[in-house]
């Protein structure tokens, strides 16, 4: 095996350094700019390459190791010397590499724990000449391992979605619980840009990457409202909880932008269940002032408007109060919330006129069902001119009628009203006028006699 060191040493009687051979050079800058402890053997057992990370680890620097017989004495205790030895320079006999952990000695008397590598070395002749040996302290080798171990754990098995995006905002590694998320598979979302995976909330994504490369992550999570693309022809929305984490290459001088890291987890149940539950709050509280207010009124009708007013708060854009004669078969216009201005609901000056409903308008049908019923413009052209052929206001695309029932008889019917900018009522929304309509019934019962 070659004797080229890493520093040349004036051997007794020598007459002076020996000349080194080509490369020597290029040779010992590549050893001592590796990051993991390497030292080598010829087939005698003799120190022959020491490079600058075993000199830090171990304390020895090159020209204290090289031309030592094995490690006895300086760097093994001497009772483990033998062991040591015979364990390295085993690796001659054997094809492949030979893991084993040493204690070994540092220059100020202390231990270390390392875990190492050895491989034998062949000559030109093919024939073994010697063993190199790559090792490292044991409690960094096995935080390298636990890292290469939460890396894989996270793109097999996290019940996160985890996915490294690169610095041009594409998906460079996706695991499998985010593949599932974004509709694909996950070769088939690599290199595309997230517009073709998320059909809304990529605006929102994409700013807060850009963030991420820019000024570093956010202190805390942040939840994302998406719609994902294809996803079955059917758009819906899903709220994923995500956190991100800058990546920055270990291996360059300055700190160098690899893409960022994002994590998320979809917690679309848990959001919409707190969004129920704040709007139920807010409508109970609604109700309780609307209460209060309401026993103040003297009039009854004006009660009734009040009870009007607290529940168009958050809930829709217009209010309809029409009362019913003839049981049911005329409604008569008797409050309404003013059309193009803010303001209270107001009676009508003089009393109503009898609304000119279609037969078949979903109020009558309120009545029919002693129920509620809803009703949005759809697919049936302009919402304008929807609402208009139902005697309401053009604004109006989404309605939502409700029978006023008290002492078992059909008194009206209340009518709420949301423009195109909100969503169609559903059925909690229609709870929740029913509600309304028990308190109102009893008012307007009562300015009836």
């Amino acid at each position: 095996m070659s004797a080229s060191r890493s520093e040349t040493t004036d051997a007794p009687g020598a007459g002076g350094p020996e000349p080194e051979p080509e490369g020597a050079h290029l040779l010992a800058a590549l050893l001592d700019g590796m990051d993991a402890a390497l030292c080598a053997f010829d087939a005698r057992g003799t120190v022959t390459h020491w490079n600058r990370e075993a000199e830090r680890i171990l304390g020895w620097s090159a020209r204290e190791a090289v031309g030592r017989r094995g490690f006895a004495g300086w760097a093994v205790r001497s009772a483990d010397a033998g062991e040591v030895q015979g364990r390295l320079m085993a690796a001659m006999d054997t094809p492949g590499r030979q893991v084993h952990e040493f204690a070994l000695l540092r220059k100020d008397g202390g231990r270390v724990l390392v875990r190492t590598q050895s491989a034998r070395v062949l000559g030109a002749d093919g024939r073994p000449a010697g063993v190199y040996c790559a090792f490292s302290e044991v409690h960094a080798q096995i935080d390298l391992e636990r890292s290469i171990a939460l890396s894989e754990a996270l793109f097999e098995d996290a019940s996160w979605g985890v996915v490294l995006v690169d610095v041009d905002l594409r998906p460079a590694v996706v695991n499998g619980e985010a593949a599932r998320a974004l509709g694909a598979g996950r070769s088939s979302v690599l290199g595309r840009p997230l517009g073709e995976l998320l059909a809304q909330g990529v605006e929102e994504l994409e700013g807060a990457l850009h963030h991420v490369l820019a000024e570093g992550p956010p202190r805390g999570l942040a939840d994302l409202w998406v719609v994902v693309a294809g996803a079955g022809g059917q758009e819906q929305r899903r709220c994923w909880r995500s956190g991100f984490l800058r990546l920055a290459s270990p291996l360059a001088e300055e700190p160098v932008p690899l893409g960022v890291g994002w994590l998320f987890h979809d917690v679309t149940d848990t959001k919409l269940a707190e969004q129920e539950a704040n709007r139920l709050r807010f409508r109970a509280g609604q109700l309780h002032r609307a209460g209060r207010a309401a026993a103040e009124c003297e009039d009854p009708l004006e009660a009734a408007t009040v009870y009007l007013d607290f529940a168009l708060a958050g809930f829709a854009d217009h209010v309809l109060l029409d009362v019913a004669e003839d049981d049911g078969e005329r409604l008569v216009r008797a409050a309404a919330s003013p059309v193009g201005e803010p303001g209270p609901s107001a009676g009508v000056e003089g009393g109503g006129l009898p609304v000119r409903y279609a037969p078949g308008h979903p109020a009558f049908q309120a009545v029919e069902r002693v129920g509620s019923v809803r009703a949005s413009a759809g697919a049936e052209g302009a919402a304008g001119d929807w609402a208009e052929r139902r005697q309401w206001p053009r604004d109006a695309a989404h309605a939502l009628c409700t029978v006023l029932r008290s002492r078992g008889r059909t008194v009206g019917v209340l009518t709420f009203l949301r423009g195109a900018a909100r969503p169609a009522f559903e059925r909690p929304d229609a709870v929740h006028a029913e509600s309304v309509a028990a308190l109102t019934a009893s008012a307007l019962d009562l300015a009836q006699h």
